[in-house]
């Protein structure tokens, strides 16, 4: 299922309800039907946010430091947090610089 987030401030976000359920969890934010984030609580989901992808690189790091690999072999990156959240936190940011509420399932 698609979640779709609006703001006035920002284009809308659609992302997959795993994937919105993950971010809106870090948050400590519920996915359910319809829901909110107020612009009130957007300084703190951001900095969550934030914190969870640096997290998420340093394990990323620490993996590939204990991992030698070939260099002769490509191998793809995976996708990490910061390439998933980035829409998301970019409106986030963008509805804290205008005071705008985010919602969704309306």
């Amino acid at each position: 299922m698609l979640i779709t987030f609006k703001s006035a401030a920002a284009p809308e976000v659609i992302m997959l309800d795993n994937l919105a359920q993950y971010l809106l969890g870090i948050i400590g934010k519920h996915l359910g039907e319809r829901g909110v984030i107020t612009h009130h609580e957007l300084p703190g989901a951001i900095e969550k946010l934030e914190a969870a992808i640096v997290v998420d690189k340093d394990a990323e790091a620490h993996h590939e430091a204990l991992h030698h690999h070939d260099e002769r072999k490509h191998h793809e990156m995976p996708v990490g947090l910061a390439q998933r959240a980035f829409p998301f936190l970019d409106m986030l940011r963008a509805s804290l610089r205008e005071n705008a509420d985010i919602i969704w399932g309306v």
